[in-house]
Parts: C-alpha cells; structure tokens; sequence
C-alpha cells in the first residue's frame, strides 16, 4: 500500500510562489506586447460634435482618431483630403515616416499601400490627382494634434501624404497647410510603430481604414 506524503508548510508556501510567479510572468509577457492595453478607444457614437460633416474618423492599430477638418481655413486642401476619405483611398495604406514623439506621415497612395507596399520608394508617390497648391496665408498654430499636409521641398506640391503632430511644432506655421486637428486618440497615434535608426518605417503599421464620419 503506497502512503501518501504531505507537504510541508514550507513546500506549500513554495509550490504557491512557483504558482504566482508563473502567473506574473505571463502577464507581464501579455502586456508587454500588448502595445494597445491601455489606450482608450474613442467611440464616435458616444460622443456630440457641432458639424459632423467636417467630422472624420481615422482608425489605427491602437484604435480611432477622430479629426476635425477646417475647411474655411483651407477649402481647396481639405476638399481634397475629404475625397480621399471618402473614397476610401487612405484605406490600408502605411505610416511610412514616422518620428516618435513628434509627428506620424501617411498617404503614399502610389507606393504604400499594404498588399502592393513597394519599401524602395515608399514615401515618395503621390495619388493619380495631381499637386495642389499650398494654402499658408491664414493664421495657423501648429500644436500637438494638429494635421497637416505633406509637400516635397516646394511649396504648391501637396497632393494625398499628410502628418499629424504629436509635439508642438511652431516653425511649421506658414510652412504648411493645415487641414484640421485631432480632438480624441492621441494616445493611438504615440503607438503607431517606429524605428529608432531612421525616421522610415521597415515595416510600418497601416491605416485600417478612415472615413467620415456621417459615413460610418
């Protein structure tokens, strides 16, 4: 007949710090790749705009970024970047340049996009629309939150790549155009994937998708 051995008070107090030690370790193994745990998803729906049709809502890997877009500021620009959203041609295309704690850049519609990413020269395209041109005259305080769009080193060559500022950035005032500022999901942006040897992105994350908001 085979006796059974107890366990020693100590090797209970033993088996239970292996136990609870193992179950820390995993947990700190989930949060630690879990980049989105504590960042607050911004439901549209829960929320009360005064125009919604100047609304749009940018959805990240970390979840939404709700924009609002000031089209008295910058008619031409912002009606370009609404068609854009509308038609759903910022969909799936890449934060290509990225650089942390200061700005986000996506939309290379020619070279970003993710199931037809060229990384040679991605950052580079443009859409099939053409330039525009810039729109700097008004007033314009470039701070945290702010959107923007992009232009190669000339002015009047804007056309579908845009950055939004994670730190404020007053030089850029007169530089560059202005197309609205970010009211919730910061937070979203400041997980967007960086590189800490580059401001471009090997493998960068992707817009889910953007859309306006009366769209949704």
């Amino acid at each position: 007949m085979i006796k059974k051995i107890k366990q020693t008070r100590l090797e209970k107090y033993l088996t239970l710090f292996i136990i609870i030690l193992a179950f820390l370790s995993f947990g700190s193994l989930f949060i630690l790749k879990n980049d989105c745990l504590f960042v607050k998803n911004n439901d549209p729906s829960n929320l009360v705009f005064e125009k919604i049709e100047n609304i749009a809502v940018l959805n990240v890997p970390c979840g939404n970024v709700i924009i609002e877009l000031y089209p008295k500021l910058s008619p031409n620009s912002v009606k370009r970047f609404k068609m854009l959203i509308e038609t759903g041609e910022y969909n799936d295309v890449a934060f290509h340049r990225v650089i942390k704690k200061f700005l986000v850049q996506a939309g290379d519609l020619e070279y970003g996009k993710k199931n037809n990413i060229n990384y040679t020269y991605l950052g580079t395209g443009s859409s099939k629309y053409g330039n525009i041109k810039s729109e700097v005259n008004e007033p314009f305080s470039f701070v945290r939150g702010s959107v923007g769009m992009a232009r190669k080193n000339e002015m009047n060559t804007e056309d579908s790549q845009f950055f939004i500022l994670l730190k404020d950035a007053p030089l850029f005032e007169g530089e560059y155009t202005p197309v609205g500022k970010v009211l919730y999901g910061l937070k979203a942006l400041e997980k967007i994937k960086h590189s800490n040897k580059s401001e471009y992105v090997l493998r960068p994350d992707f817009i889910n998708y953007f859309k306006m908001l009366q769209d949704l």
